[in-house]
């Protein structure tokens, strides 16, 4: 009988990424869900649940992200300001024609852990409205994800 180690990451070796997602025609939930899974980096064989072994994500064309059914109406976002009567609610429909790209992040940040490791993760995402970003210098490697919808 052979004994066999289970391996575990830890920063010495986890080998990083750099993924591109175009958020085109992509609702904002089906790609949240599926970046959140790259950034813990659940996507690779050495996956350990205490360390950060994710990729680099990069998201551009935010602004071209979907939300289904009555969202754009009914869905709003909450924030507070930490004093009375400082609380905002802003539409999803202002939010993402004034700021899509802090949609699709705070989208993606509710998915992922709710401690320092989840921050760490989070810190890894690079999220863009347009097309440009600034990160060609690090090759990132496109990825195409599931639940596109057709354009109408």
């Amino acid at each position: 009988m052979t004994n066999q180690k289970t391996f575990m990451a830890n920063a010495g070796n986890i080998t990083r990424e750099w993924v591109l997602v175009d958020a085109t025609n992509m609702p904002i939930g089906r790609l949240a869900s599926q970046v959140a899974f790259i950034l813990r980096g659940k996507h690779k064989p050495t996956f350990t649940p205490h360390a950060d072994c994710g990729d680099f994500v990069v998201v551009i064309n935010t602004d071209k992200a979907v939300l289904t059914g009555k969202k754009m109406t009914d869905k709003y976002y909450f924030s507070h300001s930490g004093y009375v009567g400082g609380d905002k609610h802003i539409q999803a429909k202002t939010m993402m024609a004034k700021n899509s790209d802090r949609a699709i992040e705070r989208a993606i940040k509710g998915m992922l852990p709710k401690n320092t490791l989840g921050r760490q993760m989070f810190r890894k995402l690079k999220v863009y409205k347009g097309n440009e970003h600034p990160h060609a210098a690090q090759q990132p490697r496109a990825i195409e994800l599931r639940g596109k919808r057709e354009e109408a």
